[in-house]
């Protein structure tokens, strides 16, 4: 029997034999559809070495090298498994083996869990396996996306025997590839440090990339790549992998000595165990699967279009995001109405759309000791209630939006003190505290009930548009009363089912209100939250250089129009690093972007570059959120980012630059995904340096003689547009791609004049381009 699953340009093969277990037989660049596969299947005409015979009907037949569509423990397959079971006998042993096949019509929730919304006219195939001693059966699901090139798994465990087992390891998707030597791409990072790109090249062994810490985490992001070794952003055969799940993961690949690489992901087993009483099932969460020959950029792109069209969804899933203007960095939690209000004026006066109130709100939470789990308002610092600022900023022409933190409590809190047992924490053991707050147990039926009412009643308390859902703190001590001794090892996935219950409710009954995932900046950055919240707020860190290792490792598997990217002070307050407001702007304009700090206190020039920024933005917005993400590293710290329309009629593309050398003035602007046919207009985005940053230089760049570090000089760097020099060229889609522009010099030791590019250190500008028609004439932007 076979199954051959397609989408455009790929092809997963599965393969059922005289022996009824099931073989994947290919998954990679599309093929056609034939009778005989024969070629594609591994042979087994002798035994080797102390290899264990699956079967006795069959001597030559080991798992220990197979390429298994699904593994257990027991019968000779000693590689990282799919599923573990221990049975009613404490025995632990399982073999499955190909029950029946079908192919449905549509796609079934999974019941408790986020999923895709499948394309119009898709088709499911749910393959059954069972192992017929143990009365288990297994649920294998396979549903294609044709236009996105991206396969959704998941599976289910079933107990048909008549005594309850325990699941300890139900992965969501496993892949057995005739590969080896391929390169394991991670995303590894910390508080600050998110989703770094982390390349490891896989040898004769395990290599594992997980999170314990009750999020999807910093530390390791759900999304992972297997790659060529010479695969780059352009070129080579790469596989990525992806969970819908917001809680503890793992993604493990193997490499055999006989040359074969399995990759598995799902719930990490580390603490997982699940008792499944006679009947019940357990559901995995889906995990997605996508290829292309395409290298990194290739899959990655795959990935943004079925994140964008089957992942995120309701009133905000195309709708472009409002430029918005948060008080957090500007104001932390001291602050009342009056100071919102100043803020919110200067944002609306700069072109602002939305105006978000941050942590300080409510209860009384003047520092983060105290207050959380009470939804009530603070009278001090908003005399005139929500209402009263939301009607006050809709004056403005500003919508209102709003942070909470509804999964977490403090032990100095009302909440606490009427029910300290509502805590996540062991009766038998002091409570770890993270940022002075411990969990609210969603396992529990009154918690959640607790957390639905008390956010409705905010949400409808006034006309909010806007919600910042945060999440500051990983788990510890995970205990809950609602669970008996042998049943803890469920408590981190009921967590998740309540928190999706949760979600799933309050995202109906308010549909029109833009959610932002938030968890101590990217900590649960998943395709989870993605299907409840249309964007999630990056990282806590918004020093740009930072932030172009962020958001680029973010972008490989999430697109721009997910990444909440914000402008904030300078220096910045992570890294203590002085950076222009052209560059910061730059690199937040590669997301969905937003002003974080106290624009009361802005000098002119920033006020006229955030106006002009904006502007800028506003016009281009479709463009920045929605088109297509390309990179190319140019080396020595300097890289470009592109994003493309997808009739590729117009690009907006940023070159920057880690550090400025002397010397080194010669640049190229290459520009990735264009049509090769079409010539381009190319404008560089009209920006501003503070004259400041010349120092003593600034006597031969203006006609009047200054002290490069006097009051007059930081009055005139305060206030005077010193304009970047203006850049304009013509360039086909062809010469841009594979050659690219070569740019005026910039700046590099020898002398200045109005031609000169300016940069320096984390220096930036971005480039517009349209198509010209053979008349001459442009397209609208």
């Amino acid at each position: 029997m076979l199954i051959h699953i397609d989408t455009a340009n790929t092809s997963l093969i599965l393969h059922c034999g005289a022996r009824k277990r099931l073989h994947c037989l290919h998954y990679g660049p599309r093929l056609a559809r034939r009778d005989d596969y024969s070629a594609l299947m591994d042979k087994y005409n002798v035994p080797y070495g102390n290899m264990v015979a699956a079967e006795r009907g069959d001597a030559n037949l080991g798992l220990e090298d197979a390429r298994l569509e699904f593994s257990t423990p027991g019968r000779g397959d000693y590689r990282e498994c799919a599923a573990e079971f221990i049975l009613g006998d404490g025995s632990r042993t399982t073999d499955f083996i190909f029950k029946s096949a079908e192919e449905l019509l549509g796609k079934s929730a999974i019941p408790g869990l986020p999923s895709s919304i499948p394309e119009d006219g898709a088709t499911t195939h749910v393959i059954t396996l069972e192992d017929e001693a143990a009365r288990l059966e297994v649920k294998l699901y396979y549903t294609a996306f044709y236009d996105s090139d991206v396969i959704a798994r998941r599976t289910e465990y079933i107990n048909n025997s008549g005594e309850s087992i325990y699941l300890t390891r139900a992965m969501s998707a496993q892949i057995d590839l005739p590969v080896e030597g391929y390169d394991f791409i991670t995303f590894t990072g910390a508080w600050g440090a998110e989703r770094q790109f982390t390349r490891r090249a896989c040898a004769t062994g395990v290599l594992s990339s997980d999170s314990k810490l009750g999020l999807s985490s910093a530390r390791a992001n759900p999304f992972v790549m297997l790659s060529e070794p010479s695969a780059d952003e352009g070129r080579g055969n790469v596989y990525a992998f992806n969970l819908v799940y917001s809680g503890n993961h793992a993604e493990i690949v193997e490499q055999s000595f006989c040359g074969t690489t399995r990759v598995l992901t799902g719930i990490n087993p580390s603490g997982f165990c699940w008792k499944l009483s006679p009947g019940e099932s357990f559901f995995t969460p889906e995990a997605v699967t996508a290829f292309s020959k395409n290298g990194f950029g290739g899959v990655s792109r795959a990935m943004h279009r079925f994140v964008r069209e089957h992942i995120v969804r309701g009133e905000w899933q195309h709708k472009p995001r409002p430029v918005l203007v948060n008080n957090w960095e500007g104001t932390w939690m001291d602050f009342d109405e009056k100071k919102l209000l100043s803020i919110a004026r200067v944002g609306a006066e700069l072109g602002a759309e939305l105006f978000v109130m941050d942590d300080g709100w409510f209860g009384k939470r003047d520092d983060d000791t105290k207050g959380l789990g009470d939804w009530t308002l603070n009278p001090k610092k908003l005399p005139h209630g929500l209402l009263g600022l939301c009607s006050k900023l809709k004056e403005m022409g500003l919508m209102f939006g709003l942070w909470v933190e509804p999964e977490m409590v403090n032990e100095d809190s009302d909440l606490f003190r009427a029910h300290p047992d509502w805590a996540v924490g062991i009766p038998s053991r002091e409570a770890a505290l993270g940022r002075n707050q411990r969990f609210l147990d969603l396992t529990r039926s009154e918690v959640r009930e607790y957390v639905f009412n008390s956010m409705a009643r905010v949400f409808s308390s006034c006309e909010l548009s806007y919600v910042k859902w945060d999440c500051n703190r990983n788990f510890a001590d995970e205990f809950t009363p609602s669970l008996p001794p042998d049943r803890q090892g469920e408590f981190a996935h009921r967590y998740y089912l309540g928190l999706y219950e949760i979600l799933s409710r309050l995202v109906e009954r308010f549909p029109h209100i833009l959610f932002e995932s938030c968890a101590s900046g990217g900590n649960r950055f998943d395709l989870g939250m993605l299907c409840y919240m249309p964007q999630i707020w990056t990282s806590d860190n918004t020093d740009p250089l930072e932030r172009v290792l962020i958001q680029e490792g973010t972008s490989y598997g999430y697109p721009l129009s997910t990444m909440g990217a914000h402008v904030s002070a300078s220096p910045s307050m992570s890294a203590l690093r002085r950076t222009g407001v052209e560059t910061r702007f730059n690199v937040a304009a590669f997301g969905l972007l937003g002003y974080e700090m106290d624009l009361t206190e802005l000098t002119q020039f920033d006020k006229k570059c955030i106006k002009a920024q904006i502007a800028w933005y506003k016009e281009h917005r479709e463009l920045m959120q929605y088109g297509d993400l390309y990179s190319a590293s140019l080396g020595n710290g300097k890289r470009i980012w592109a994003v493309v329309s997808r009739d590729g009629s117009e690009a907006a593309a940023m070159f920057f630059q880690r550090e400025a050398r002397c010397s080194k003035t010669r640049d190229m602007l290459i520009v990735p995904g264009l049509s090769p046919e079409t010539e381009y207009h190319i404008v560089g985005r009209e920006q501003f340096i503070q004259v400041g940053s010349f120092g003593s230089l600034v006597k031969h760049a203006l006609p009047v003689k200054l002290s490069g570090d006097g009051a007059a000089m930081a009055m005139l760097s305060s206030r005077y547009m010193f304009p970047m020099c203006p850049e304009e060229y013509t360039a086909g889609g062809d010469m841009l791609m594979d050659f690219g522009l070569r740019l005026v010099q910039q700046f590099g030791g020898t002398g200045y004049n109005q031609d000169i590019r300016v940069l320096g250190d984390c220096g930036s500008r971005i480039y517009y381009l349209c198509a010209k028609h053979s008349n001459g004439a442009e397209d609208e932007a």
